[in-house]
Order: C-alpha cells, then structure tokens, then sequence
C-alpha cells in the first residue's frame, strides 16, 4: 500500500509559528474584551443627579382661635326681701350661792362612819439561795460573819438532818435498786419558817419520806437582800443506793 500524502510536506517545522500565531490572538481577543468592559462602566459614572427637580414646598401653618365664652350672668336679686323680727324671749337663770356663813346654823349634819384603815398587802421579793445577798442563818451558824461561811454551814447542817432522819429502807420495800434521787424544792420565807415544800422522785413514798424530813428543818433568821427580808428558794437533792441483797 503506498501512503497518499506528500512526503515533503513536513508541517511539523511549521508547528512552532502556528503556537505563536494562536497566543498572539488570543491575547489580543482577550485585552479586547477587558478594555471594552472598562470603556462601559466608564459610561455609568458620567450619569449625575439633579436634585434641583425635587420640589420643596413650605407647609402652611395653621392658627387655631380661642372662641370666648360669655361671662356667666350674675344671680337674680329677690323682688321682696322680708324682715323678720327677733322674738326669742331669754329665761335668765338666777345662780344661788354656794358659800355658807359661819352666823347661819348648820340644818343637815352628814354622819361619818368610822375609818377602817386596809393595810395592802406588800409584795415579797423572792431569790434563790445562790444569788441571796445575805443567806438565812440556820441555828447553830450565828457566830460566822462571811455569807459564803454560811451558806456551806447552812447546807452541811441540812444534810445532816436528811441523813439522820430520811428512811432509806424504803427503797428496798419498793422493789427499787441502783441509785436513787429525789429532788425537792423549798422556800424559807421572810420570816424564816420553811414552806412550800414540793419533792419529785422515783416513787410517791420517796416524796412523801422527803417532805417528811424537810419539814423538820427549825426556823431560822430569814435572808435579806438591799436590807429587806425576802424569800428564800433552796434547792435539796437527795441521794440514796439501794443495794441488792
């Protein structure tokens, strides 16, 4: 088979110049098109406002006018004016003096019955035994003369009597064991005597054999605060062990 073309048309030492001719046009197709779309905007910008077109116009002013009123028409004077005479008639009281003479005798004598004089009953102070300025003095603690000294000579002397007089087989009876303690409350009076005597313990019995005991207790030289007999509230606990057999 023999081949067709030319054997001397060689195109590829054209190939060269042909890349070339192609670069040039498309460069020049390419600046063509930038300048001309430089060239358009350009034609925008030469356009202006005229704001001279706008009217402006000034709007009236309106005046608004207060309408006076009348002024009101003054009362109607009253055609008859009548005159109407006073004719209250003043009953004048006559004020009777109240001052007697001493020349005039007396006709209604006011009997007095006779004054009883009410003594009203005065308020004792009361203090407890810790706080009392000057403490009762029990039989037998006169010679002390510092309040502390007897106020324990005071107590040593109680404690004593409980413990010679209380009935501590009484705890056995009841059926109790261990530690046992009643707790009981007194008042030494203003004059001394004690009273109001109450007792909390264990059992009844317990309190009864402890008011028993307290009531022993002989009268003393009452407690005085600011130079004042008061009342005394003390303040005993009694303690007894009641051992198993």
């Amino acid at each position: 088979m023999k081949a067709k073309k030319n054997p001397q048309a060689d195109l590829n030492k054209y190939r060269l110049i042909f890349f070339q001719l192609g670069l040039i046009l498309s460069l020049g197709i390419t600046y063509t098109g930038i300048q001309w779309s430089f060239d358009e905007k350009s034609s925008f910008s030469d356009q202006e406002l005229n704001f001279d077109m706008l009217d402006t116009e000034t709007p009236p002013v309106t005046e608004i006018k207060m309408q006076e009123l009348p002024p009101p028409p003054p009362p109607a004077v009253p055609e008859v004016i009548e005159v109407i005479e006073d004719e209250l008639e003043i009953e004048e009281t006559n004020i009777q003096s109240t001052e007697t003479s001493l020349d005039e005798a007396m006709t209604n004598v006011i009997k007095v019955e006779a004054i009883r004089e009410e003594k009203m009953e005065e308020s004792i102070e009361e203090v407890p035994f810790v706080l009392i300025a000057n403490v009762p003095i029990y039989p037998g603690c006169e010679n002390l003369d510092d309040n502390d000294s007897r106020k324990n000579c005071m107590s040593s002397k109680i404690q004593e009597l409980v413990k010679e007089n209380f009935d501590t087989s009484l705890g056995a009876q009841l059926g109790l064991q261990g530690l046992n303690r009643v707790f009981v409350v007194f008042k030494i009076d203003y004059t001394g005597k004690v009273s109001n005597i109450q007792a909390r313990g264990p059992h009844k019995v317990l309190e009864e054999e402890a008011i028993r005991v307290v009531k022993m207790i002989p009268d003393m030289t009452p407690g005085s605060q600011r130079n004042r007999p008061v009342n005394v509230t003390y303040t005993l606990p009694i303690n007894f062990e009641v051992r198993p057999r």
